[in-house]
């Protein structure tokens, strides 16, 4: 990536690491995903890769009211931003022991709110329905389905008969399906949408059977970023991208259909020159995602830079010998490979516009309490 895309004029206080956000980029990347989708509409959006409440608002401000969050503090974040209501939230993770209480309170304390849970087995649905059946309320739920990632959800030869059966609980109502595939990362785009498709068009029939039986699953919420454009334009579904929003290395350079430009990087400085042609950073893996396995991040502007080693608070990097060592003390711009753990390790979130910090969002969901 070009150094000037992320350089910044005002960064002589600025405490380094730093993560910023440019609102330029990561408006045109939302603008284009809600065209994508034929519509803000379409989109249900996950928040794990911010936790903050300034895209909330950026997003409703342009016309996305439907949100899928990892963690109850999430959904706290979204809902509170949510003043007008008409807002839909789901809640992506299985709920258990206290989280089941937690989640009913919350819901209870908007109600301008619509709130969805999921599950995929009878014992935490029970769970989820004696509670809510106990406390006089009723909890809308999505059942997640395994199509292949197999970390959650029910798998498809079993889902038609637990909807069924789950459908008779007294305290929840059966929306439709939740179906998440991580694990659609193939860099073509052609086998990775006909490998998508393959489960979407057992997911369709099973639907279509349930509702035979006269069953409420109208909705079907599908996929995350790498799938996002193997759905695109199909109307049965709604779509759940989240890292693009914002655009990582990773995907970035995995996935060329999918080339969001990265809206985020690590502003940082260079501490130390070491023996050999090498220079320090003051970005550890306390500043930086230390996933997936591999490049971490690449330095904007200096693509000959590669990294010898990282440890909590430096990074080590080398450069050939016919290339300068940036000076001491200069800054640099790092391009996180993944978005989403790198974002929680920040308290707040600078953000650039025009080439200038104009303003700070608070990443208020990265614990895991907000207050229910």
């Amino acid at each position: 990536m070009e150094r000037s895309i992320y350089e910044l004029e005002n960064t002589g206080e600025l405490i380094s690491p730093a993560l910023v956000y440019y609102n330029d980029i990561i408006l045109d990347n939302t603008k284009r995903l809600i065209e994508m989708a034929n519509g803000a509409q379409n989109l249900w959006p996950h928040v794990k890769s911010h936790k903050a409440p300034g895209m909330i608002k950026m997003q409703i401000g342009l016309g996305i009211k439907r949100f899928k969050c990892a963690t109850i503090a999430e959904a706290e974040m979204v809902a509170a931003e949510a003043a007008a209501g008409g807002v839909h939230i789901i809640l992506a993770y299985p709920l258990i022991e206290p989280n089941i209480s937690r989640y009913l309170r919350l819901a209870a304390a908007y109600p301008q709110c619509v709130f969805y849970a999921i599950g995929d087995n009878f014992d935490s649905l029970s769970a989820l329905a004696g509670k809510a059946h106990e406390t006089g309320t009723n909890m809308n739920v999505l059942i997640d389905v395994d199509i292949g990632m197999h970390r959650t959800g029910i798998p498809l030869d079993k889902l038609e008969d637990l909807y069924e059966r789950a459908a008779g609980l007294k305290g929840i109502s059966l929306k439709g399906l939740h179906c998440y595939d991580g694990h659609r990362s193939e860099s073509d785009l052609n086998l990775r949408k006909a490998k998508a498709q393959e489960g979407d068009k057992t997911v369709l029939q099973i639907q279509a059977a349930l509702k035979g039986k006269g069953l409420d699953c109208e909705l079907l919420v599908m996929g995350g970023t790498p799938s996002f454009p193997c759905r695109t334009g199909n109307p049965d579904f709604y779509l759940s991208p989240g890292t693009a929003f914002i655009g990582d290395w990773s995907y970035y350079t995995k996935l060329p259909d999918m080339a969001f430009t990265p809206g985020a990087a690590v502003f940082c400085r260079v501490v130390s020159h070491q023996s050999g042609h090498t220079f320090t950073l003051d970005l550890g893996h306390k500043g930086i995602a230390a996933d997936p396995a591999g490049e971490r991040g690449v330095i904007a502007g200096l693509p000959q830079a590669k990294a010898v080693f990282q440890s909590e608070e430096h990074w080590v990097f080398s450069l050939p010998e016919n290339i300068a060592l940036p000076p001491i003390g200069t800054s640099q711009y790092v391009i996180p490979a993944h978005i989403c753990p790198t974002s929680a390790l920040y308290p707040t979130i600078e953000v650039a516009r025009g080439g200038k910090i104009v303003e700070h969002w608070e990443v208020k969901a990265r614990n895991r309490k907000i207050t229910y």
